[in-house]
């Protein structure tokens, strides 16, 4: 790829001719599963549509959420927000001297949202602010998103309302979706931090501690319970910052690949699924089994990673700093080639278990 190119022409060169897929709070959190991923940082930079991608290859997704829980879930937030939040309210525990709605009208743009948003960031502290527009920088671009709930100031402090349809079961809530539940109130938490400092005001006045609301029981009831998302908020900054250093990725590339899938006039696909496979292929991955939750491309990284037995599994290579393939172990456990200094422990721990196999083995 022509190193003249501005990083926006690379990175529209990888997409095509398309518009970028906009990013939300659940696909930024989702970036945090898979930190070390270079495929899904450059896709995702890109904007390229993964979903249309792994269809043409022959791996669509299957996930996402089922139309029921997502009614369940309206109904649940509406319900919670009646009255100008009343039931909300008594589960903060406080008096809220003001309720402000932050919806806009249906032709408001989000750059006019957000800037009603720092309006009342400045002039209203002490109101409980629903679906305010914050935004994060995501590759060098804007991306806006719409939290549920901004409880207003707790001695001093904003708190993130995270509104979950998910129900909490004798005091029990599945791990998986508070933990998701988590990463994804860490995005609000980091891009209203960084509102506030736009607005002037202090941005760790923002508490590490969100708001997680969820049904209890097999009722609609809610029953609420704080978080702390300080390690989200960790992993959320490095990929970011990550991914705003795109052009050390784009470097790595081959020349000339692309993600375009050349529709027709119909809109299909017109591309042969052999050649988009290859350029998919160009960009190294990361997978893990917890791919299959968040990336739509995972059955087709799946597929790959059953086939590369000479690459280690994402666990090993985090255990032994980032060595990717099983040669490279051998030789550093034998001493063939000599470490970098970013392999130099995890070399000597591997010619450590050298040693002590082949004393224990003949």
């Amino acid at each position: 790829m022509a190193q003249t190119r501005t990083p926006d022409a690379r990175l529209a060169r990888l997409r095509g001719p398309v518009a970028p897929r906009r990013h939300n709070a659940r696909t930024i959190a989702a970036l945090t599963g898979n930190p070390g991923c270079d495929r899904r940082a450059v896709m995702d930079g890109a904007g390229v549509d993964k979903m249309r991608v792994a269809q043409h290859i022959g791996f669509p997704g299957r996930f996402g959420q089922s139309s029921f829980a997502i009614v369940r879930g309206n109904v649940f937030e509406a319900r919670l927000k009646a009255n100008d939040g009343a039931e909300l309210v008594g589960l903060l525990g406080v008096e809220v001297p003001k309720y402000l709605d932050l919806s806009g009208g249906p032709k408001a743009s989000n750059e006019e949202r957000y800037a009603r948003t720092l309006e009342a960031l400045r002039d209203n502290p002490d109101t409980l602010l629903d679906h305010p527009m914050l935004r994060l920088a995501v590759a060098g671009k804007h991306v806006y998103l719409e939290p549920d709930l901004v409880a207003f100031q707790v001695d001093g402090r904003y708190h993130i309302v995270e509104i979950k349809s998910f129900p909490v079961i004798d005091e029990q809530a599945d791990p998986g979706k508070v933990s998701a539940a988590a990463t994804q109130a860490a995005v609000y938490v980091l891009a209203l931090r960084e509102a506030l400092a736009e607005a002037g005001r202090d941005p760790e006045t923002v508490s590490h501690e969100v708001l997680l609301v969820c049904p209890k029981d097999f009722s609609n009831t809610p029953i609420s319970s704080m978080i702390d998302v300080r390690r989200q908020l960790a992993v959320l900054r490095r990929q970011l910052s990550r991914m705003a250093g795109i052009d050390a990725l784009l470097d790595r590339l081959p020349d000339g690949i692309t993600f375009d899938l050349r529709a027709g006039e119909d809109g299909e696909p017109t591309r042969d699924p052999a050649e988009l496979i290859a350029d998919v292929r160009a960009v190294s991955a990361r997978y893990a089994p917890d791919c299959l939750a968040t990336c739509e491309l995972s059955f087709f990284c799946r597929d790959e990673a059953r086939t590369a037995t000479a690459v280690l599994g994402r666990s090993v290579r985090e255990e032994l700093g980032g060595i990717e393939d099983v040669r490279t172990v051998l030789a550093l456990a034998t001493g063939a080639i000599e470490p970098t200094p970013e392999q130099a422990e995890a070399a000597a721990l591997l010619r450590a278990a050298h040693r002590l196999r082949a004393e224990l083995v003949p």
